[in-house]
């Protein structure tokens, strides 16, 4: 039984080394957006194949623990969550590269607008992302449900940067590329805000055995 709990313990190593990983793209991610970074954008896209090659070997590891221990019970909900939060983390590895090929585009033109709102919003996906890992990480279920609260907040901040970049197209078609390229950027980051979402109600699922997807009630 100690050596299983010791593999339990490489797993979420390993989960918490992805983690790692796709923190730091989405802040390069978002960098290299924001201050037209190529080395940043760079740095993103080389990283790209560890996070990839990492999801394969979680993955592996995980069914293979499922197979030989059959566990039960806590064991066995975070066997599940671990399966689940490593595709999510995949994921939003994912959405930064899609931010980075955006981020490379935009450096071709002149800038829109000044930069204010994206970046926040960067911000606000990154204490997400690092907060529902580090519920994961103490078994805090309070702590996942903060994350499930400031959801609404990034989805208000893309809505009023999807309005702001509309009226930029209408008022002067010549950004509109340019604009669109935004548009998505704010759509990835907030994708990313929901696979953290899905990282929160799996904390929520390992530690309390409640499932809260789609039951706004049990997210208050």
């Amino acid at each position: 039984m100690r050596h299983f709990d010791e593999e339990l313990q490489d797993l979420q190593r390993r989960l918490l080394e992805m983690g790692g990983m796709v923190e730091s793209a989405i802040r390069r991610a978002v960098s290299a957006l924001a201050n037209r970074d190529e080395r940043d954008a760079q740095e993103v896209l080389r990283g790209e194949a560890r996070i990839n090659q990492l999801e394969i070997e979680i993955d592996d590891f995980a069914i293979r623990l499922l197979a030989l221990h059959q566990p039960m019970a806590r064991d066995l909900r975070f066997l599940t969550a671990a399966i689940k939060i490593n595709n999510d983390l995949e994921r939003m590895g994912d959405l930064a590269v899609n931010i980075v090929e955006r981020a490379m585009s935009l450096m071709a033109h002149p800038p829109v607008k000044p930069l204010i709102d994206i970046p926040h919003m960067g911000r606000l996906v990154d204490s997400m992302v690092r907060t529902s890992l580090d519920a994961f990480v103490r078994r805090d279920g309070e702590l996942a449900r903060g994350v499930l609260l400031s959801d609404d907040a990034v989805d208000n901040l893309r809505d009023r940067i999807y309005v702001e970049l509309v009226q930029f197209m209408h008022q002067d078609p010549a950004v509109i590329s340019p604009a669109l390229d935004l548009i998505f950027v704010a759509r990835n980051l907030e994708r990313i805000a929901d696979h953290a979402t899905n990282i929160a109600e799996d904390v929520l699922f390992l530690v309390q055995a409640v499932d809260v997807r789609h039951n706004a009630e049990t997210k208050r």
